[in-house]
Order: C-alpha cells, then sequence, then structure tokens
C-alpha cells in the first residue's frame, strides 16, 4: 500500500537540510482533478474515456453492481460515500444480534476481520516475511537439512525458509543505513512541520498553501525549501502535513520493524486483539463490525475511485454510477494475514459482490491454499478479483507478489482474476515522461492491464475531503470501476468474459514505454499481457457485443475470444 516513494522523499530531505534557499523542487505541471476519467481526443489526457462511454450508453438501464473493497477501512459518513455503500438487508443495525445467521453480528454495511469483539481494532501489524522466519526458523534454522530425506510438503515448506531467510537476513544486513536515512528525514520533517505551522499560522496546510508562503527567516526558509521539495518530488501537492507526516511515520516505522525482524520475533499484534485461531481456516466468526476503525485514509481514497457519486457537484466522479461499495477492513499497517482475505473474499461473495477489489499485496503467503480455496469459489459464483500489482518496479513474472491467480495446489490460473499495472499520462511525471508509472511492478505473463495510478484525486476521510494519491493501489480501483460499469449495463456477463473485454479493448499507447524503474524503453506488450491502457469506451463498445457465455457470439467477437 506503500504511497509516498521513500527513496525520494528521503534524498530531497537529506539533500536541502543545509541549504538556506528554498527549494524549486521537480517542476511539474498541473494535471487537471480526475484526469484519469478524460480522454485523449477531446481533452488531451491518457485517461478512461468515461464520458464518451456514458454517452454510447446512454438511455440504457442499469442493474446494481456491489463491489467489495478489502481494505483498511472507509470513511462511512464521507458526503460522497455515504449514499453508495452496500447495506445488508438481512441485518437490523444496531441491536446486537446475528440476524440473518451468517457469524457476523450488526455487518450493517460489511466487515473488519481486525476488529476484537472487545471494540479494540488492529492497526499496525508486522510483515508476513518476519513472521514465517521465525516460525520456520524453530524447524529448520539451526539444522543441516538434507532436502533427498523430504517429503514433498516439508520440501516445498524447506524451500519456503531458504526465500524468507535470504529476505529477512537480507534486509537486516543491507538496509541499516537506508533506515538510519529514514529516520533522519522523519525527524528533518516533523521539525520543519513545526516551525511551518507557527509561521503559516495554521494548523493544517498543503503542499500548495506551502508553496505560496513567503519564508522569512533563514530557518522558515530552509524548513520549506525540506518539506515542498518532499510535497513535489512526490507529486503530493494537495496532500495536507498532518496526512503526509502521518503516512511517512507509517512507512519508517514499517521498515525499522522489517530491519530488526532478523532478531526480534514481530509482536502478535492481530491476535492480542482479535483471540481467534489463525491457524483455523473454519474459526470463522471473529472481528467487528467497525469498518473506519480510525484507519480509513487508503479505502476511502479506493472507494471514490469506483463509486463517488456521480454528477453532485462534489469533490469527484466515481466511475461506476449504479453501484454499492460493501466496505471489507483486512489490511493493516503492515502485511495482511492469509486468513483474513480468504475469508474477506468469501464474505463478498456470500454477500451478493460482483467485483472485488484488493490493493494490497506482500512477498510471502503461507496459507496461499486457502486464498486459491475462495478465488475458486468466487469463480464458481461469477465472482470478478482486481488486484494491484505492486509499487516496486519489479517484474513480478520473476518476483513474488501476493496473493496472485496462480494455484499452488492445482495447475493452471484463476480466470475470474484480473492484475493491474500503474500507468500514467507523460505530464504527470516529468521526469519520467512515459505511459508507465515510474514504481509501477510489470509483468508480460502476470500484469493483464495498465491503468491511470499516479496522481489521481479521489475521497479522503473528513467528511468532505479530498486529496491526490498515487500507486497501483490507486490503479486496481479504476479497474473494478470499469468492470462494475460494464456489469451494471451488461450484468449477464462472466468474470471471464470482463476480464477479456478489458484487455482486448485496451488502447495501445503511441510510442514505447518506460520500463518502470529503468530508462529502457519497451512496447507496452512485452510488460503485460495487454499491451494496453484500459478504455471504458472500447470496453463498453466491447462488451455491447457480446451474449452471455454458451450463446452464440457475433462472427467478429468469436475469432478473438479467449481459448
Amino acid at each position: 500500500m506503500k504511497k509516498i516513494l521513500l527513496p525520494m522523499l528521503v534524498s530531497a530531505a537529506l539533500a536541502t537540510v543545509t541549504s538556506p534557499v528554498a527549494a524549486q523542487g521537480t517542476s511539474v505541471k498541473e494535471l487537471p482533478k480526475g484526469w484519469h476519467l478524460l480522454d485523449k481526443e477531446t481533452d488531451g489526457y491518457y485517461g478512461l474515456s468515461l464520458k464518451k462511454a456514458y454517452d454510447f450508453v446512454k438511455g440504457k438501464k442499469t442493474k446494481t453492481v456491489i463491489v467489495a473493497v478489502i481494505d483498511s477501512g472507509i470513511d462511512t459518513l464521507h458526503e460522497d460515500l455515504k449514499d453508495m455503500l452496500w447495506t445488508n438487508p438481512r441485518e437490523i443495525p444496531g441491536n446486537g444480534i446475528d440476524d440473518d445467521g451468517n457469524g457476523y453480528i450488526d455487518d450493517v454495511h460489511g466487515w473488519n476481520f481486525l476488529g476484537g469483539k472487545d471494540g479494540r481494532n488492529v492497526k499496525e501489524d508486522s510483515y508476513e516475511g518476519a513472521r514465517m522466519y521465525h516460525q520456520l526458523k524453530k524447524i529448520y534454522g539451526s539444522k543441516t537439512i538434507d532436502s533427498t530425506t523430504l517429503s514433498p510438503e516439508q520440501k516445498d515448506e524447506y524451500q519456503t525458509w531458504l526465500k524468507v531467510r535470504a529476505a529477512v537476513e537480507g534486509d537486516a544486513t543491507s538496509n541499516g543505513m537506508d533506515v538510519l536515512m529514514m529516520q533522519r528525514a522523519l525527524e528533518i520533517s516533523f521539525e520543519g512541520d513545526s516551525i511551518l505551522r507557527q509561521g503559516i499560522g495554521k494548523e493544517t496546510y498543503t503542499g500548495k498553501d506551502l508553496d505560496k508562503y513567503n519564508a522569512v527567516s533563514p530557518i522558515q526558509q530552509r524548513a520549506k525549501a525540506i518539506l515542498l521539495d518532499m510535497f513535489k518530488s512526490n507529486n503530493i501537492m494537495e496532500m495536507s502535513n498532518k496526512e503526509f507526516l502521518s503516512e511517512l511515520k507509517e512507512q519508517v516505522e514499517g521498515e525499522v520493524r522489517k530491519k530488526e525482524s532478523a532478531n526480534t520475533p514481530p509482536k502478535d499484534y492481530r491476535g492480542e486483539i482479535v483471540k481467534d485461531n489463525e491457524e483455523d481456516i473454519n474459526d470463522r466468526s471473529y472481528g467487528n463490525n467497525d469498518i473506519m476503525a480510525g484507519t480509513p485514509l487508503h479505502g476511502t481514497h479506493v472507494s471514490g475511485i469506483i463509486a463517488a457519486k456521480r454528477n453532485n457537484g462534489k469533490g469527484i466522479d466515481g466511475i461506476a454510477d449504479d453501484v454499492k461499495i460493501m466496505a471489507i477492513r483486512a489490511v493493516p499497517d503492515g502485511d495482511e494475514h492469509d486468513k483474513d482475505i480468504a475469508l474477506a473474499i468469501r464474505y463478498a461473495v456470500d454477500n451478493g459482490a460482483k467485483v472485488i477489489n484488493m490493493s494490497f499485496g506482500k512477498s510471502f503467503s503461507p496459507h496461499k491454499d486457502w486464498i486459491d480455496d475462495a478465488v475458486q469459489y468466487a469463480d464458481s459464483k461469477g465472482v470478478l478479483l482486481v488486484h494491484a500489482a505492486g509499487n516496486d518496479a519489479k517484474d513480478v513474472d520473476s518476483t513474488d507478489n501476493f496473493p496472485n491467480p496462480t494455484f499452488k495446489k492445482l495447475p493452471g490460473k484463476a480466470t475470474n482474476w484480473i492484475t493491474v499495472g500503474a500507468s500514467s499520462d507523460p505530464l504527470a511525471e516529468p521526469g519520467f515522461k512515459s505511459y508507465t508509472a515510474s514504481f509501477s511492478n510489470y509483468g508480460k505473463k502476470e500484469v493483464n492491464v495498465f491503468a491511470p495510478g499516479t496522481r489521481i484525486y479521489s475521497s479522503l476521510p473528513g467528511g468532505n475531503v479530498y486529496g491526490i494519491e498515487q500507486g497501483t493501489s490507486m490503479a486496481s480501483p479504476v479497474v473494478a470501476g470499469v468492470a462494475a460499469f460494464i456489469l451494471s449495463y451488461y450484468p449477464n456477463l462472466s468474470p471471464k468474459q470482463v476480464k477479456w473485454v478489458i484487455e482486448k479493448s485496451s488502447v495501445v499507447p503511441p510510442a514505447k514505454v518506460k520500463v518502470p524503474g529503468s530508462d529502457k524503453l519497451v512496447l507496452l506488450s512485452d510488460i503485460s499481457t495487454s499491451g494496453g491502457l484500459i478504455n471504458a469506451y472500447q470496453a463498453i463498445k466491447l462488451a455491447s457485443t457480446l451474449k452471455p457465455e454458451g450463446q452464440n457470439l457475433p462472427t467478429s467477437t468469436l475469432k478473438n475470444r479467449m481459448n
């Protein structure tokens, strides 16, 4: 869920710490709010062509689509989201009774799998690599292993131990200096913020406010230089100082926990609060109904991209209009637990979701079979899953990023799954200037399509607050929103058909793209299966030519249909 790019931030902070001159930062051309919805031909931006898409279906009837957002929580009182929330028709709010008998009391708008029955909630958590490292170290850490004597299951576990050990011990030895720099950057940021709040004369300000602020004294100029360069370098000029510092603090603390993980077993954050048997997938009646839980920034932003109320003159328009958001909290500050994700998927399916957005990911998955079972269950009920590719500028064909559609114990891959990389308008990252986002993961086999993920304007917690975030976490709900838009007009299409439509209708960029994290130029088809950028207008046109699976299709469509 990384949104602030730490290496860029650290270099910005330390490069300007001794300079009394206000930093100029990266020159960024202002993109319009909601650029991801716009059209290249009419507006000049590589967005979704959403107006054209709605013009194409004007006058057609729709069917409400439920989209489950498995995330950190949602601000249920936000002006652009409160009318768009799914409501459980079988549950009587606030009576303390499990009216629908599903094991979850008062699950009115969704469920929180990171909650305790006493009302407490998990906020931060450890990393999966650290959890697995200390668990497997007890088995393999002090032994000389002859792998030929191991059973197939033990061999698989031993190979996992070798990967986990390399990752955790590698982080502990190689990231020491980086972590110290990050901690110093955090200190500098808080020190500068204290000076600026006093100078500006208010507790909350944005990057734009800071840009306009006339710093007089040398110490104010230095503080402005440091923080303004961070805001500009990360393209977060509309983010508030409080949001910025909160996210930065969480990320730096996470990196510290990662560095210490080789020597210090992680705290059982989740177990102390949730109190279930985490090793038993059938122990399901845990959690609480607090889907906001004090940590709703990420989930609120994601939900607004999909479903912020359209044409109400407030904030931003979501992509899909006839849609309801089911809020499922299962992602802490740290790595999510496989059990929570598997049960979150099943909860969404059982309560009528047709699209599930998953803007999270991690490097290890100890109970992947549980998630695979849930994915197959979703497929059997006609539910599409959309997942963010990740923000490490890595090739996920060769680098693990979980969850993923490749089954652990069965051949093949899930066909009801879309993995999304982040695209960008060339104007969005002047130093990168590509149709791909500089941070996005990619993969010729594993990433299906690229969707806008840089400088995305959407809802934030606070009731009437909006701002910019970026990451594949933002690209994934763009695709989930387009999928819901398609299904609202063509509800009988299968997940496989919707995936095919989104891929086949994607628009090939007019030039080669940069491989994220480098200056190497390639075709987009070299780093994704579709080779294109998602386009809602082209997608809805193609969807209109399809009939439900099993019925006759137009000849032109049959030629291109998936195997």
